[in-house]
């Protein structure tokens, strides 16, 4: 699937990935390939993403791994959308 990664700043990330966790204001939740249609606002945690995963150096210093080698992106707020395999986080 495609996922997007938009900031008020800059894309911070589009390409193809393996899954992506969010952290929904009803709890955390992840979406993998061919997932139902979702749009979902988004509280302070962490965007967990993973798969073959390649950062712009400008943005990199955003971005951290965690301990099962997943991408993570420190959010303070936002919302996700899902549809036809494709993945847009807007993150504050």
């Amino acid at each position: 699937m495609y996922l997007e990664i938009v900031s008020p700043e800059a894309t911070l990330f589009s390409g193809e990935v393996t899954s992506v966790t969010v952290p929904g204001i009803n709890g955390e939740f992840q979406m993998l390939n061919n997932h139902a249609p979702i749009v979902s606002l988004l509280q302070a945690g962490d965007v967990k993403v993973d798969g073959d995963v390649s950062i712009d150096e400008e943005h990199e210093n955003k971005f951290s791994k965690d301990d099962k080698g997943r991408t993570v992106l420190a959010i303070s707020s936002g919302t996700v959308e899902m549809k036809d395999n494709k993945v847009i986080v807007l993150a504050d």
